[in-house]
């Protein structure tokens, strides 16, 4: 068995000792293709490996056509936009992500960023404070239970929308179920996104929505970028100078964001939700024992495609 470690952005070395200690242990090869900078480096390096193991590198139809061997593919990570599921399961390669084990890292970069804004990015101004405030989490995964567990502790009100969670479960959470993304947005001074990028979810949240927060509202965005209407969020902004917009994923519109609302808008100089020493291990590690299991047992419990 040949397992792949493809990364663009490496994997801290921790990690990739955690991992080889995971796929040789189970008697596997590893081979590790890091910071590598061009798609012809990745396909000679899939050629003739079982499996592989991303992080935000792109796995489409050529590199599953070159890939002969492969049985799997893991991101580590929540998010897989950067897989063509379709064409994995074209294949017969099954698509895997590692859900929770970057959550609390990006749950935690969400308040770093909600306090230095309501802060006014620390210039010396009067800000304000989070305690009291409305907190609305538009999608109720692991990221958004551990936001939800954090504004707890900031004594924040909390409501969350998300249809494939359960009433329930939100409400152990002391988290108010609301059933509509208006009713969301209407209702929270804050609001932090955690929904995917999906042919639904895509542009979705533009000029209405934001408009249609309260005075001083502040959107958050450690999702996708893809999730926003950059022209309706533009308008809004223009026509609202109370409102502000922080993100971990920079808009396309970005550095006219920036020119035309200064402080009120921030952007991170790349995705930074996973960005800590923990989250790292915790994704590189359940990748590959998640890999490793597919390989030895069909363990098939992450799978993403049909």
């Amino acid at each position: 068995m040949k397992v792949l470690i493809a990364t663009e952005k490496p994997f801290a070395a921790v990690a990739v000792d955690g991992m080889r200690k995971v796929i040789e242990d189970a008697g596997a090869e590893l081979i590790l293709l890091e910071k590598y900078t061009a798609k012809a480096d990745l396909l000679a390096a899939v050629a003739d490996v079982d499996a592989l193991i991303i992080r935000s590198d792109k796995v489409d139809a050529e590199v599953l056509d070159a890939a002969k061997n492969l049985k799997i593919v893991v991101r580590a990570g929540a998010g897989y936009d950067n897989i063509d599921l379709a064409a994995a399961t074209a294949h017969g390669v099954s698509a895997q992500n590692t859900p929770g084990q970057n959550s609390n890292a990006v749950a935690e970069l969400v308040f770093g960023l909600a306090v230095m804004m309501c802060r006014n990015m620390y210039n010396g101004t009067s800000g304000t404070e989070l305690k009291g405030k409305t907190l609305g989490i538009q999608a109720f995964g692991q990221v958004g239970r551990n936001v939800a567990r954090i504004g707890r502790g900031f004594d924040m009100s909390i409501s969350a929308l998300d249809p494939y969670c359960p009433d329930a479960a939100m409400e152990e959470a002391a988290v108010k179920p609301v059933h509509s993304v208006e009713e969301l947005y209407r209702e929270n001074r804050v609001v932090s996104i955690h929904i995917p990028a999906t042919p639904e979810t895509r542009g979705s949240i533009g000029y209405d929505l934001v408009t249609s927060m309260p005075k001083g509202g502040l959107l958050i965005n450690t999702a996708r970028k893809e999730v926003i209407d950059e022209e309706g969020l533009i308008r809004a902004l223009e026509a609202r100078p109370d409102l502000k917009y922080a993100a971990d994923v920079a808009p396309d519109r970005a550095e006219e964001m920036k020119e035309k609302f200064g402080g009120r808008v921030f952007f991170t100089p790349k995705k930074m939700g996973a960005q800590t020493s923990e989250a790292n291990i915790n994704a590189g590690i359940a990748a590959a024992r998640q890999a490793i299991a597919f390989l030895t047992t069909g363990e098939d419990r992450f799978r993403v495609n049909k």
